[in-house]
């Protein structure tokens, strides 16, 4: 039998490093950043086209490298960092596996310039898939500029695997973002398409958080300081105000270096704990300097995954941290809480308590039972159910007349749950805790959630949108706003979309916007907080990869302009709000999913009362 292992190729086993370490622009804008700051650099200016695609450049101010390291730098495995095993548990420097330009090399065409300050010209190497083709003497700033041109042109494949340029493009400010956070004390500058995003000074970590998250987080950041003998923890949190409904703005630096840790954001959402809601995430910027042995960096490919060797005192101590900075500045919850002027207004608290409604109250079920010794935390449940009983008079409501004198229980192949089209449902309707919408029948109830059925409603009327676009109210004065940067691209590539759905906004240049109009059917004020919710919950909704934008801007607008939780209704918006569901093509389910309403018979209800 012939022999059948053989080498790879050079070429082939650098794609196929590549395949690991640069698997979007976004990947090798990492890498690029990386060796220019282990390189010394003061001054770093990364400049991308058409997402990085076209073109990656970074020119930094570093040392720089001579002829022969400029030319070893591409080969696979070639690295200053390490020169014995021992180096690879204490290493600190960012890039040390010496793969990354090696992989870029092998998947686009890259040009080299480069200088030293002790030599007088620089060095010139044009490489294209992994062969050089050019290396000469040329002028050069001291420091190194490297371009990157047609990445994946020789891969096509993943070049098609590649997201739109807008998708791409937020991928590369993010890697920038978490870079230039780290290293506050080196001026970065970010130039898309010729257009600056960032410019960075070197300067304070608070003046980088600013700068690259937003000046809306002054005044809104507390510093963080825990220094034991076995780790330093130093950064800042936001107040549980800045609260996001996505991950976004959640930074750990190990060492300098970002980290993703489920671990670690845990032990800082649970000093949040009781100040945000559930659904919601802090703001955080945090470094972890330790001592690298207890640390394994060599975990992933993009070095982005370590293992702590005592990863639950890191655990105990990032969440001591936290907690610490919040109670030090009087964010967490204390015992000592002043009354709100409107709750001191209330008949409750200014009004006397007379003796008359002293017998009254303590003649009450509820009074009775708490006062019952040992019941304190409970109350019984066939009296809870009689009061609903009696409150809501179910008897009475169905037997409104407006009910049909046909009962018809469950109608042939009739869904569970389904809204039957009938003429059992023109009915009269309850509001239940301004939350609810209780639709009588002369056979049971429905129980609707009035936020969701209204989402239901403009969800599917925002669809319909391609064929009419929705009437625009003009602001009486233009309203101006900034975005943070990776949001400013999100926001800009949104805007045709947003202008068919009402939203009339112009972008002014770099991060800033201005409201123009708004969509006829909304109330005016706040515009500007408005566009800033739709913006969150639209990269909410972006981590569902089979929605295209269009669909994620339907369900960010709906779940926006639906009628809220705690809203009042008169008995004409409950039926209006009903009708409307009734004509939806999926009246059954929210936008997302979720049910929109539960049906109960009477038995059902009868259930209730007599199990309970």
């Amino acid at each position: 039998m012939p022999d059948i292992i053989q080498l790879l190729s050079d070429n082939i086993a650098n794609q196929i490093a590549a395949g690991e370490v640069i698997q979007r622009p976004a990947s090798a804008v990492k890498e690029m950043l990386e060796n220019a700051i282990d390189a010394g650099a003061t001054s770093i200016h990364l400049m991308i086209k058409d997402a990085g695609k076209e073109l990656i450049q970074v020119n930094d101010n570093g040392k720089g490298m001579s002829p022969t390291d400029a030319r070893l730098c591409f080969e696979r495995h070639a690295t200053s960092k390490i020169k014995s095993i021992d180096d690879l548990f204490s290493i600190r420097t960012m890039g040390f596996r010496g793969e990354a330009l090696a992989s870029i090399a092998a998947v686009a065409k890259v040009e080299l310039k480069t200088r030293t300050q002790e030599d007088e010209v620089g060095t010139c190497i044009l490489i294209e898939n992994s062969t050089v083709t050019s290396q000469e003497p040329c002028q050069a700033n001291v420091g190194s500029s490297l371009a990157v041109k047609n990445l994946f042109f020789n891969v096509p494949a993943r070049r098609n695997f590649l997201k739109t340029t807008t998708t791409e493009t937020r991928h590369v400010i993010d890697e920038f973002i978490r870079v230039a956070m780290a290293f506050p004390e080196i001026a970065f500058r970010f130039t898309n398409n010729n257009t600056d995003i960032f410019n960075l000074e070197a300067g304070k970590l608070k003046l980088r958080i600013l700068g690259l998250l937003g000046n809306n987080l002054n005044n809104k950041l507390v510093p963080v300081e825990e220094d034991t003998d076995f780790v330093t923890i130093n950064g800042f949190i936001a107040s549980p105000e800045m609260a996001n409904k996505t991950r976004g703005n959640q930074f750990f630096f190990v060492n300098n270096r970002f980290i993703k840790s489920a671990y670690l954001n845990h032990a800082v959402a649970q000093a949040y704990r009781d100040l945000i809601a559930k659904d919601e995430f802090p703001l955080f910027v945090l470094f972890i300097d330790i001592d690298p042995k207890r640390v394994d960096i060599n975990v992933h490919p993009t070095k982005q995954e370590i293992k702590f060797e005592e990863d639950k005192v890191i655990y105990s101590i990032v969440n001591a941290a936290v907690r610490h900075a919040l109670s030090k500045y009087s964010i967490a919850p204390s015992l000592d809480f002043s009354l709100d002027t409107s709750i001191e207004m209330l008949p409750s608290v200014t009004q006397p308590f007379a003796k008359a409604k002293q017998e009254e109250t303590k003649n009450d079920y509820l009074f009775q039972s708490f006062r019952e010794k040992g019941k304190a935390h409970f109350l019984e449940k066939k009296e809870d159910a009689r009061n609903w009983k009696e409150l809501y008079k179910v008897q009475q409501e169905f037997q409104h007349p407006y009910h049909n004198e046909q009962t018809n229980n469950n109608p042939e192949g009739q869904a569970e749950n389904e809204l039957p089209l009938t003429e059992e449902f023109k009915t009269a309707f309850i509001q239940l805790n301004n939350a609810f919408i209780i639709a009588t029948t002369k056979t049971g109830c429905l129980l609707i959630d009035q936020h969701l059925a209204h989402q239901r409603i403009l969800f599917e009327k925002f669809q319909k949108t391609d064929v009419q676009t929705i009437p625009i109210q003009q602001c009486l004065h233009p309203q101006p706003f900034e975005m943070a940067p990776s949001d400013a691209v999100l926001l800009n590539d949104m805007l045709e979309d947003l202008y068919e759905l009402g939203f009339d906004i112009t972008w002014m240049g770099n991060n800033t916007f201005a409201i123009q109009g708004i969509p006829a059917d909304l109330k005016q004020g706040n515009e500007v907080a408005s566009i800033e919710k739709i913006m969150e919950d639209y990269k909410h909704f972006s981590s569902e990869i089979s929605l295209d934008k269009r669909e994620k801007l339907w369900r960010t607008l709906a779940k926006q302009q639906a009628i809220a939780y705690g809203k009042k209704l008169s008995e004409a918006d409950m039926q209006e709000l009903f009708d409307k569901l009734l004509l939806c093509e999926q009246p059954q389910l929210s936008p997302i999913g979720k049910k929109l309403f539960v049906k109960l018979s009477a038995n059902d209800l009868s259930s209730l009362i007599n199990n309970g």
